[in-house]
């Protein structure tokens, strides 16, 4: 059994490492230009094109992450890039969602209690008592019920927010008002104010966060993105800040990242930017996780986690 590895920008021999333990008896190497040595596997975060050139041998693509759309753009724009009989496997979870609910609910508290009013206060020097947002009229709408979604919308629920959750097809989840499909989109929308986005970045969601979907919204609600800059029309959202129907707005990913230093969101003080950290990958689970289902894939084992090339998750 032969695996390939790509990850830029990472310790690949602490991964390389930590599969061998799992897979002792693996050949495993990291993919290196001009590589088109036989593999059976890939595990892989943002691979190039090149990495998956003629290679028909692959039974499975492994992406190192929940979100898959850099590896279905490279099909898009180059149809027959993946492998034909391969499956695309994204990682289920791995620690990730307690991470991304332990985000969300920090933006979220952050505005009901206006601490985010208060720093800009205390940066004037100003002693002011600010009252808090009413608990019972402050709904938070979670845009995407997948694992993460699913997860931080139960979260916030537990503390007695009114929550309202949304995905393409119905899903329930106790303590969360759930609306699906565009039929409900709007209905869903109304009169939220905390609206966090945890959709998968497919071509049906991107610019989903635009200036409609703003005025849907409560106004002086808020946004919390950690899905994909690309659901996200920048332009769109400064203006409905400079215009009061976003009171702020908590970004973790970018259109383009690193986010350039000159870029308009640095300079509006009612945007927290963080640098894409809301839910790490962790190396561990992520290794156990991979691995078992090679293990499960080379017993004949159907595994869990294939992605529908056509939705696009």
């Amino acid at each position: 059994m032969k695996v390939l590895f790509y990850m830029p920008h990472s310790d690949a021999a602490a991964w390389l490492h930590d599969f061998a333990r799992a897979l002792p008896d693996a050949d495993l190497r990291e993919w290196q230009p001009n590589d088109t040595a036989p593999a059976d596997f890939a595990v892989v975060w943002r691979p190039p094109r090149e990495m998956f050139a003629g290679r028909d041998d692959l039974r499975a693509v492994f992406n190192l992450g929940a979100g898959v759309d850099a590896i279905l753009a490279l099909e898009r724009a180059h149809p027959g890039t993946l492998p034909r009989n391969a499956h695309v496997v994204r990682l289920e979870d791995t620690g990730m969602a307690p991470q991304m609910a332990e985000y969300v609910t920090h933006a979220v508290l952050r505005y009901m209690r206006r601490f985010d009013e208060y720093a800009r206060l205390q940066a004037e020097h100003r002693w002011q008592v600010l009252d808090p947002h009413p608990r019972a009229t402050f709904t938070v709408g979670v845009l995407g019920l997948g694992v993460l979604g699913a997860h931080v919308a139960g979260t916030l629920a537990a503390l007695g927010m009114p929550v309202r959750g949304y995905s393409r097809s119905a899903k329930q989840i106790e303590g969360v008002q759930t609306y699906a499909g565009e039929a409900q989109f709007d209905a869903f929308l109304d009169d939220v104010k905390v609206l966090v986005n945890l959709l998968p970045h497919t071509p049906d969601t991107n610019d989903v966060l635009n200036a409609r979907t703003f005025g849907k919204l409560a106004h002086g609600a808020y946004l919390v993105n950690v899905a994909r800059g690309a659901h996200l029309v920048e332009p769109d959202l400064l203006d409905a800040i400079q215009h009061g129907q976003i009171a702020g707005a908590t970004l973790d990913v970018f259109r383009e990242e690193p986010l350039p230093p000159d870029h308009l969101f640095w300079r509006e003080p009612r945007i927290t930017i963080t640098p894409h950290v809301s839910a790490l990958t962790l190396r561990e689970d992520s290794v156990a996780q991979v691995s078992h289902k090679i293990q499960a894939l080379l017993r004949g084992e159907a595994i869990s986690g294939v992605v529908d090339l056509a939705r696009g998750y």
